[in-house]
């Protein structure tokens, strides 16, 4: 009786019943059956485009010919491939970066202000809008025109509140009426002291002239003193018909604000601007010979701002929008982990005297570090595949370069190159970038989960 109840104690202890195990398998078996339907669709959306993606990479445009790692060998001696491959470059440096610290500074911010719920709302509004839309907005707002383009309008208006601009871009000497044109765009004639000088100009409309413009006429019948030159700047234009050229006829207006300068062996004697009427004064000269000259920066052509969407600019502009949509997300999420801060650590650092400053850089930042984390991978994620903003914001021209990846491959397939083959080749490259930072963040978000 002992050596059974002895065997009995050793024996292994008996399994699950059948109808255990039978429920078990059941369970299973409905699970699977509620998640076929999503398995079906991501092997459809995600997982057979991949597969053909990668087989359609080794084969030419027409697809019909194999041509092994042909297409991954083009795709690195492609001119525009290569620069795609840099302008990507600049987008995983650059705008994570700046929309992580942007992001970490609004987030702590805001906590320090009443209306934090408003501001979040309005940082965050920009995600609400497509990026189709968010491109055409901003492709308006970097318009070169400044009529069109707000940002060229706001540069401008600076520009010329500090610096002026000329009020006759347009006006010009007639041929043959005493004024030579320079090659610097001034104009110039010859003169000596007790001359009256008639400098008629044309071009400029009539109702472009400046608001305080009187009539010529009578400042053209003054006389000068012997250590003097006199004369008026007109518009040698007769509203109406009739007047002769080269002539002060009644009715011609004086041109106000005109700078006229008295020009002696290369350089300037005396100078003076036109009044209402045109007229002008160069006084206290010696006598001789001079030259009269109208400063090139009479007709200067008004200044038109920034080519934004130039070859130059276009990134950075196209950056600029990225980061006006993607604040909010950025601002959003890192206020979520500071709203999960232990506070006792903030407040002991405060009752041992450090300031905001150290407190944001030694306990602040190192205890957000997961969350920034996070959020900067997301956004590396994101950039790889942004598309729609460089391809709306970017002009025809320049097209090439703001190219990214994702635009390259979408121009080469179906944007004029037709050669799906290279196209698929820059879909797998475009694959093996962004999955190491998929995994990367998977990881990391299970980890914390633990």
């Amino acid at each position: 009786m002992t050596a059974t109840l002895v065997k009995e104690a050793g024996s292994p202890p008996a399994g699950p019943p059948a109808r255990v195990r039978h429920t078990r398998r059941r369970g299973r078996i409905i699970a699977l059956l509620f998640a076929f339907p999503a398995l079906l669709l991501l092997g459809a959306l995600v997982v057979y485009p991949v597969l053909f993606s990668i087989g359609r990479s080794f084969f030419d445009a027409s697809g019909t010919r194999f041509v092994g790692g042909e297409n991954y060998g083009e795709m690195f001696r492609d001119p525009a491939t290569l620069k795609a491959v840099r302008n990507t470059a600049v987008w995983v440096v650059v705008a994570p970066t700046l929309l992580t610290g942007l992001g970490l500074v609004l987030a702590v911010l805001v906590e320090k202000v009443r209306w934090a719920t408003a501001f979040k709302l309005l940082l965050f509004m920009p995600m609400a809008v497509s990026f189709l839309a968010a491109g055409i907005i901003f492709r308006l707002a970097y318009d070169e025109n400044p009529d069109k383009g707000v940002l060229n309008a706001a540069v401008v208006s600076v520009h010329d509140a500090f610096k002026g601009t000329s009020a006759y871009p347009t006006a010009r000497a007639r041929d043959g009426q005493g004024l030579t044109a320079g090659k610097d765009g001034s104009y110039t004639a010859s003169a000596s002291p007790g001359d009256v000088m008639a400098l008629g100009l044309v071009g400029v409309p009539p109702q472009d002239l400046p608001g305080d413009a009187g009539p010529a006429s009578a400042a053209a019948g003054r006389k000068a003193a012997p250590d003097e030159l006199r004369g008026v700047v007109y518009l040698d234009f007769t509203p109406g018909g009739g007047g002769e050229q080269g002539v002060v006829d009644r009715g011609e207006s004086g041109l106000p604000g005109i700078k006229v300068e008295a020009v002696r062996d290369g350089t300037t004697v005396e100078s003076a601007t036109t009044a209402s009427d045109g007229s002008f004064r160069l006084p206290d000269l010696e006598s001789g010979a001079y030259t009269v000259r109208l400063p090139a920066s009479n007709f200067a052509q008004p200044y038109d701002g920034v080519s934004w969407l130039g070859p130059a600019l276009v990134t950075p502009a196209i950056i600029g929008a990225y980061l006006w949509i993607w604040t909010g997300f950025a601002m959003v999420l890192i206020g979520a982990g500071l709203s999960a801060l232990p506070r006792d650590a903030l407040e002991a650092a405060r009752m041992d005297g450090a300031n905001e400053w150290q407190i944001f850089r030694r306990i602040t930042v190192p205890l957000l570090a997961p969350v920034l984390t996070v959020v900067f991978v997301t956004l590396v994620i994101n950039v790889m595949k942004v598309f729609d903003l460089v391809y709306i914001i970017a002009p025809g021209p320049v097209q090439e370069d703001a190219t990214v990846l994702a635009t390259q491959m979408w121009l080469v397939s179906f944007g004029g190159g037709n050669n799906q083959g290279l196209g698929s080749a820059l879909g797998v490259l475009l694959l093996l970038l962004v999955v190491p930072a998929m995994v990367f963040n998977v990881r990391r978000f299970r980890r914390s989960q633990r």
